[in-house]
């Protein structure tokens, strides 16, 4: 398993959780890593981006609340504050192959569930 991510669970509306997405699997330095998730019945949506210079994006629907962010061994985070139940889903990190355009190496997700 070239991705690994961890840290999701069941929490109440309003509270948080940190994921976490060790990428020791890969044979290279990412320069491009990102959150997505993916809710039943609906497509997967990128939530939360970073690069190797530290240049941050995210999705309109977590802004101010996720904050993304990666440690000096590569390993990227996520860090969810007042959780929503519409933000129920599997989360997934992803890391852009550097060598192959378009290619995306993906971990398996990690369940989060926001109860009302």
């Amino acid at each position: 398993v070239q991705l690994q991510a961890s840290g999701g669970g069941l929490v109440q509306a309003g509270g948080s959780l940190r994921l976490s997405c060790d990428n020791s699997g890969l044979l290279f330095s990412p320069n491009f890593m990102a959150w997505y998730r993916q809710a039943p019945g609906q497509e997967r949506e990128l939530v939360a981006s970073v690069t190797s210079g530290d240049i941050t994006n995210y999705a309109d629907s977590v802004k101010g609340r996720f904050t993304i962010s990666r440690d000096v061994k590569n390993k990227v985070y996520l860090q969810m504050n007042s959780l929503k139940p519409e933000d129920t889903a599997v989360y997934y990190c992803s890391a852009r192959d550097p060598f192959e355009a378009g290619h995306y190496y993906w971990g398996r997700g990690t369940l989060v569930t926001v109860s009302s």
